[in-house]
């Protein structure tokens, strides 16, 4: 191996630990408040892909590096050697690389689509109906009198299940702090399931918001409402405020 390709090597491993001592070792890369279970198994599927994902960089960095620094120049006045391709070079970049990708692709993609899956399969503590409407979201808490409301309250702990829809346009049922996200769909029902483990609302944080992902038109943005995730006796005492009436869709 001669000296050029040396220092390559030693500048990328070197540009590989400082990434990966950037996101395991400090806190350079910060994530939201994750406030459910399925936000927890998101978040390790995403670090665990930041981690492998640093030393490609981290390789096309060290090698434009060390180019442009050894190889600069007034320019050249003749065309170079024709430089041939290094079959031994290209089969292994060509067998690692994709021995890689069908790596993520079981493990976190298959794994952790299971591990959402059985999560949802939990028997259901709390049932809510979702609507979306251009340009906001109606929730009803059918075995709970059947109300509705403008704003989405949950106990903590509780295994709640999201059943929603829509009835204009396609819309996307999202709440950043449980890390869960539905299409809603006007014609059918989709549905999502997320178990709180932190108590909190959006005066504090507003990561816990009903938020639409999908652009539904002009007003897309104010298509939100405030999420609060409370103790169990304070979600009894919310409920036993609401007006127990069936919900009247807009």
């Amino acid at each position: 191996m001669n000296r050029d390709r040396v220092i390559v090597f030693f500048l990328w491993f070197v540009l590989w630990a400082l990434g990966e001592f950037l996101i395991i070792g400090t806190n350079l890369f910060r994530y939201p408040v994750a406030a459910a279970e399925e936000a927890t198994i998101v978040d390790s599927a995403f670090r665990f892909l930041t981690v492998l994902a640093v030393p490609v960089p981290a390789f096309v960095l060290s090698v434009l590096v060390y180019s442009v620094l050894r190889f600069r120049s007034s320019g050249p006045d003749q065309d170079g050697p024709p430089v041939h391709i290094n079959r031994s070079w290209a089969v292994f970049w060509l067998a690692w690389t994709t021995g890689l990708t069908l790596f993520v692709m079981v493990f976190p993609g298959v794994t952790g689509v299971l591990e959402i899956r059985h999560h949802a399969s939990k028997p259901v503590d709390l049932l809510v109906h979702a609507q979306g409407i251009r340009y906001a979201w109606v929730l009803t808490y059918p075995e709970l009198g059947g109300f509705s409301t403008q704003e989405l309250v949950v106990p903590v702990g509780k295994h709640v299940r999201f059943e929603v829809t829509a009835n204009d346009v396609l819309h996307s049922f999202w709440i950043p702090a449980f890390r869960i996200k539905i299409d809603a769909v006007p014609g059918m029902t989709t549905t999502v399931s997320a178990t709180p483990t932190l108590t909190g609302n959006f005066a504090e944080d507003p990561q816990f918001r009903l938020q639409c992902a999908e652009l539904c038109g002009l007003d897309h943005n104010k298509m939100r409402l405030p999420v609060r995730v409370v103790s169990e006796p304070d979600f009894a005492a919310w409920v036993a405020a609401q007006p127990t009436r069936p919900a009247r869709t807009p």
